[in-house]
C-alpha cells in the first residue's frame, strides 16, 4: 500500500512541476521546475527498483542538462529582460502535435491487457549493466565522453568570444 501512495504523490508532484514548466513565463523558473520534474521521475525509477537508471536520471538530466539550460539562460541576458517578447508563434502547431501524441498514447494504452504482468528484476542487474558499460561497450562510452567534452569546450569558446 505504501508504494502506491508514494507513487501517487510522486506522480502528482511530477505532473504539477511539468505543468509549471510549460505554463511559466519566467524561463529560469521553468528550468528550476524542470529539475524538480526530473527528480520526481527518478523517484519513480527508485520505486521500480531501477536504482541505476534513477541515479543516471539525476546525474545526467538534473546535474548536466538542467545546469546547461540554466547556464544558457544566464548567458543570454536578452531573454531575461522585460522587453523580450515571450509569445510563442508555434503554440497552435505544438497544441496539435501534443493532441496527436496524446491520442497515440491512449490508443497504445488501450492495447495493453490489464492487469499487466509483473516481473522480478534479477538481483545482479545493476552490476551486470556496469560490467557491460565498462567492458563490452567501453569504446562507445569513451566516444560519447569525448564528444561531450568537445561540446563543452566549444560552448566555452563561443561564450568567451562575446
Amino acid at each position: 500500500m505504501l508504494p502506491q501512495v508514494i507513487f501517487i504523490i510522486l506522480g502528482v508532484v511530477t505532473l504539477a512541476c511539468a505543468v509549471v514548466v510549460v505554463a511559466s513565463r519566467n524561463l529560469f523558473r521553468s528550468a528550476l521546475f524542470l529539475a524538480f520534474a526530473f527528480v520526481g521521475i527518478a523517484g519513480v525509477y527508485f520505486l521500480l527498483e531501477a536504482e541505476f537508471i534513477a541515479g543516471i536520471q539525476i546525474l545526467i538530466y538534473v546535474g548536466a542538462i538542467v545546469t546547461l539550460i540554466v547556464f544558457a539562460i544566464m548567458l543570454s541576458r536578452d531573454l531575461m529582460s522585460k522587453e523580450a517578447r515571450s509569445v510563442n508563434r508555434q503554440a497552435p502547431a505544438a497544441a496539435i502535435a501534443a493532441a496527436l501524441v496524446f491520442v497515440v498514447l491512449v490508443m497504445a494504452l488501450l492495447q495493453v491487457v490489464w492487469p499487466a504482468a509483473t516481473g522480478v528484476a534479477p538481483a545482479t542487474l545493476t552490476a551486470d549493466l556496469g560490467k557491460a558499460m565498462v567492458g563490452e561497450y567501453v569504446l562507445p562510452f569513451e566516444v560519447i565522453s569525448v564528444l561531450l567534452l568537445v561540446a563543452l569546450v566549444g560552448s566555452i569558446i563561443i561564450a568567451r568570444e562575446r
